[in-house]
């Protein structure tokens, strides 16, 4: 009798975790629809990775603001591109592969920056793809996870690194388009950061105050309320 107690227990929290984040994909989430805390593998480049933040990562800043009811782990990769044919795939390396062994229950994504450059961003006919070939390797996990894609940060002026405004503008509608066509969450980075070039202090990574920014951007997409 206890085992079917048990085995029933298991199975209904199963069946909440699997569905507890089903439907509108901006709604808020309410963990305690779930037993432990929510796993969210953040998922992105050098902006990610926290390059020029000095440790003050917008997933460690995101951390805090949520709390214990939640697990915020960073998978960000500096150089990294989303086009299998740029020149360093972040589908090609182990910081992927360990987001997907994580099993999280929210992932976000943020690349595209590195797709910018010339080098790669004369592959873009592919950007639309493999941006959904990504994003599809996340939702055929067992743990159904809810998606967003982000608006990647602004770039400053005339870049830097090779980085381009004029790509990043390119981008954004189609990261719009892929939420639309597969029931995503969109983060709007590049709104939480337009407006502060002085965050921007490299023309392309926030600094620890411009990561603040896109903590607290996350932070209200994922619970409904504003960051204090």
């Amino acid at each position: 009798m206890k085992l079917k107690t048990a085995y029933l227990s298991l199975l209904t929290a199963s069946v909440t975790v699997l569905t507890s984040f089903a439907g509108d994909p901006m709604r808020p989430i309410d963990t305690s629809e779930v037993e432990g805390p929510v796993k969210i593998a953040c998922v992105g480049d050098s902006i990610t990775a926290g390059a020029g933040t000095r440790g003050a990562t917008y997933p460690k800043q995101l951390q805090s603001l949520l709390g214990d009811d939640w697990k915020v782990e960073n998978f960000g990769l500096s150089g990294r591109t989303l086009m299998d044919k740029g020149d360093r795939p972040y589908m090609a390396e182990k910081a992927y592969q360990k987001a997907l062994a994580m099993k999280p229950d929210v992932v976000i994504i943020m690349l595209g920056t590195n797709d910018t450059k010339a080098k790669n961003w004369k592959f873009k006919e592919g950007f639309f793809s493999d941006y959904k070939k990504l994003v599809a390797s996340f939702q055929e996990l067992e743990s159904k996870p809810r998606i967003y894609v982000c608006r990647p940060v602004p770039v400053i002026g005339k870049g830097a690194f090779g980085i381009t405004e004029a790509g990043i503008q390119e981008q954004i509608p189609q990261v719009d388009k892929l939420a639309e066509e597969m029931g995503l969450g969109v983060i709007d980075m590049y709104a939480a950061l337009e407006g502060f070039p002085d965050m921007i202090p490299d023309r392309v990574h926030p600094d620890a105050r411009g990561a603040q920014k896109m903590a607290e951007a996350a932070y209200s997409v994922l619970t409904g309320l504003k960051a204090e």
